[in-house]
């Protein structure tokens, strides 16, 4: 009778081993056991969950997310935020799109369970020497299926534009960049001015809404964008490159009237601070010698979100939120300057006007350059020309 019941236990043993792989132990995310896995199938395999925690605007350090549809009739009209487009059919020809660390997360989707592209990507990049490469089966499909946001390129944009498509295009910059130009067509709703506002947007909540902001490290066009779905918009898709690239590419439309309420920057050389072209801004030269030689001889105040801030700052900044600054300017000291930064100096402008109208003495000014933050403290900055 043992020997019969070893025997028994051994063929199950055996059976177990020989069951069709599914996201198998090489897959990652809570959905991995859902869905079996196909012939032909890379083996490293992820779920939308696992996405949806590697998704960010601005993009994650260290992951690159690739789309590996055809351009035009596919990835254009809507992909997951922040991924870069490389044709599985052009690889080998848009190699540079790739990252230079062969230790990146690279993160490969196409067109859903049916669609191999992803696949065949994900091997060439292992061939490549890739050593942390994952293929996400479900795709688009799944990823539009959970609501999740979908965005959209700048020939996609321009087509509509050509063809004339019903759609409402926002500009979610603060007014004094908007400004100074935005893409053709679209209207600006600053998005700390989004409630008070809601009457710009159209009647119809099927209406599409595009919205974009000051480029891949701006996070205002998502943060409209998710409040525009919570007044139950149902066609709602950002443009997360935004003005910057237009610009690049298209050029800008002309500049708007001037902001209303703008006050002049600062006139004297206080602290050596010396005053930029732009009206309220220093230049970035003379901040870093002020802020190496003497710190203490000023505020330095990051507008950024808590999430962004946390991720990392200018050693020594303190973090206002742009939406909070309003309530905390008579926090702010007058007796030094304030200088108030972001990561593209969309929001520490709107934090200058917003201090020049309302903060008295303070004696504000902002950074306008596109600054990257390190998680150490340190920082890179480049002043806008």
């Amino acid at each position: 009778m043992r020997t019969k019941r070893l025997a028994l236990f051994v063929a199950v043993v055996a059976s177990l081993a020989v069951v069709p792989a599914m996201y198998s132990t090489a897959a990652v995310g809570a959905d991995a056991t859902a869905v079996q896995a196909k012939e032909g199938w890379f083996k490293t395999l992820v779920d939308f969950e696992f996405m949806r925690q590697n998704v960010d605007i601005p993009p994650r350090k260290g992951v690159v997310i690739i789309d590996s549809r055809p351009a035009a009739r596919q990835y254009d009209p809507g992909h997951i935020p922040g991924a870069v487009n490389i044709p599985d059919s052009q690889f080998d020809k848009q190699l540079g799109k790739l990252p230079a660390d062969k230790a990146a997360l690279l993160l490969f989707y196409c067109g859903g369970l049916d669609c191999m592209l992803s696949h065949n990507s994900a091997f060439k990049a292992e061939k490549l020497g890739y050593t942390n490469v994952k293929v996400y089966p479900a795709g688009m499909p799944d990823w539009k299926a959970k609501g999740a946001p979908v965005s959209v390129s700048a020939a996609h944009l321009k087509k509509l534009m050509e063809e004339k498509t019903a759609y409402v295009l926002v500009d979610a910059r603060p007014k004094r960049v908007a400004d100074k130009g935005m893409i053709p067509t679209a209207i600006n709703i600053s998005d700390t001015e989004f409630d008070k506002h809601v009457d710009k947007l159209p009647a119809d909540k099927a209406t599409p809404l595009l919205y974009y902001c000051g480029g891949l490290e701006c996070v205002l066009s998502d943060k409209s964008a998710d409040k525009a779905r919570k007044l139950g918009y149902t066609n709602v898709l950002t443009y997360p490159p935004g003005y910057p690239e237009w610009e690049k590419l298209h050029g800008g439309s002309a500049a708007a009237s001037a902001a209303p309420g703008a006050a002049a920057g600062p006139t004297t050389t206080v602290a050596a601070l010396v005053p930029g072209k732009e009206k309220g801004t220093v230049t970035v030269a003379s901040f870093e010698k002020v802020w190496k030689e003497t710190p203490a001889s000023l505020l330095l105040v990051d507008v950024r979100d808590p999430k962004e801030f946390a991720a990392g700052t200018i050693k020594g900044a303190v973090n206002i939120p742009m939406n909070e600054l309003e309530k905390k300017i008579a926090a702010l000291p007058a007796d030094k300057p304030v200088v108030f930064v972001c990561g593209t100096g969309a929001r520490s402008g709107e934090a200058f006007d917003t201090v020049k109208l309302l903060g008295g003495n303070v004696q504000a000014s902002f950074i306008d350059a596109d600054i990257k933050f390190n998680g150490d403290g340190s920082y890179s900055m480049v002043e806008k020309k």
